[in-house]
């Protein structure tokens, strides 16, 4: 299983993003599927999740904010980010969890950064 995330990069206060992540070896539709992030010296953290049957979580912060979706015809997994503020900045990673052979299993992308500056 493969995740290739793209889509960072240096934007100002108030820009938008829109990150993706690519997966190849699983079964996607039913994989469930997420963006994490991370900054230096900080535990990785819950960005947003959507689960295979489309149900949706997202961080108090960024609520309102960002939006997940998916599209299991391209495999792929979206993060929308508006509004986007300089705690924002950080190195985000997509994870899909997918189930073999009755076990479930993360795999991770290997993270694109987001910087947001003026």
């Amino acid at each position: 299983v493969q995740l290739q995330a793209s889509g960072g990069g240096l934007v100002q206060p108030g820009g938008s993003l829109r990150l993706s992540c690519a997966v190849s070896g699983s079964t996607f539709s039913s994989d469930d599927a997420g963006w994490f992030r991370q900054t230096p010296g900080k535990q990785r953290e819950l960005v947003a999740t959507i689960n295979s049957v489309g149900r949706i979580n997202y961080a108090d912060s960024v609520k309102g904010r960002f939006t997940i979706s998916r599209d299991n015809a391209k495999s792929t997994v979206y993060l929308q980010m508006n509004s986007l503020k300089p705690e924002d900045a950080a190195v985000y990673y997509c994870r899909i969890t997918s189930a073999i052979s009755s076990s479930r299993y993360a795999f991770w992308g290997q993270g694109t950064e987001v910087t947001v500056s003026s």
